[in-house]
């Protein structure tokens, strides 16, 4: 029996699955993250290879005749990095390996042309133009700016509460909500909380979705600070449909939205907004490990 073996690994979770030739997952295993950025490049190969041998196990458990003939890895960090290990590989059979956007762009568009905005901790756009070739635009870091990210919208909401203690802006909900967050009522205070955590990114980015509840409960401020984050990541998927897809309409036009802000009624206006209205709209809510196993289908 023949089976194949896909791979989808983060900064965070690495997900495995085990398919037969109909597409049917046959097993699953998870682990940490396996970015070699964040965990150095031999915790990443002895992680993946650890994971890999227990599947390639699990199949011969089935059939002693078990032969892998396709390995798909969907990874974050250096794609010449997963290239390289890749090629070191036995009794994997023809390896591909892609970055971790294209399973969720898989999601989304189902092999066809069209493209998917993702925003959760960071952001991207990915698209599939008319002759099957991907692209990738965004995925910068916290550092250097993903507009629509969790990130993007908690520093534009405390700089903005940091100015309506200062008494430069109108009080709303957004000063509220930091204050309550942080248990404290001044805008030095907060200052200092923010700039003096060592986790800060991370403490910023958990603002997001009391961001996005009190703008969908109205508060006007938090609803522009939504709109005018995801609207940016919406003119970066404007920019590259003109570039890569230029014959689509909006009519014609496949976009899935990943992530819970992205799929948030605010958001979607804001990108409907840049893109159109006319736009076929997926929201994709399936785990990218899905998308992978729906790439092997089609190998």
């Amino acid at each position: 029996m023949n089976f194949k073996i896909g791979v989808d690994g983060g900064g965070t979770k690495t997900d495995f699955i085990l398919v037969d030739e109909r597409g049917d997952t046959i097993a699953r295993r998870n682990s940490g993250g396996c970015n070699p950025s964040l965990i150095g490049s031999e915790a990443s190969q002895a992680l993946i290879n650890g994971q890999l041998n227990s599947l390639v196990d699990e199949g011969r458990s089935r059939d002693s005749e078990t032969l892998i003939t396709h390995t798909l890895f969907c990874m974050a960090g250096s794609r010449p990095f997963w290239r390289e290990f890749g090629a070191t590989l036995t009794d994997c059979g023809e390896v591909q390996t892609f970055d971790d956007s294209v399973p969720v762009l898989e999601l989304a568009t189902n092999g066809k042309p069209g493209l998917v905005l993702h925003a959760g901790t960071g952001s991207f756009v990915a698209a599939r133009d008319t002759s099957g070739g991907t692209h990738y635009a965004g995925g910068l870091g916290w550092r250097f700016g993903d507009p629509a990210s969790a990130y993007d919208l908690g520093r534009h909401a405390i700089g903005r509460a940091i100015l309506e203690l200062q008494g430069w802006a109108e009080p709303s909900e957004v000063s509220a909500m930091i204050c309550q967050a942080t248990g404290l009522k001044d805008s030095d205070s907060v200052t200092r909380h923010y700039y003096n955590d060592d986790l800060a990114h991370t403490t910023i980015a958990a603002v997001a979705p009391r961001v996005t509840e009190i703008a969908a409960n109205g508060d006007p401020i938090a609803q522009e600070i939504v709109a005018n984050s995801v609207r940016k990541l919406a003119e970066m998927a404007r920019d590259v449909v003109a570039r890569v897809m230029p014959e689509a309409t909006n009519e014609s036009l496949i976009v899935g939205l990943s992530g819970a802000i992205p799929q948030t009624p605010i958001a979607r206006e804001a990108i409907a907004s840049v893109l159109g209205s006319g736009c076929e709209w997926i929201s994709v809510n399936d785990a990218p490990i899905e998308g992978v196993r729906r790439l092997l289908a089609r190998l």
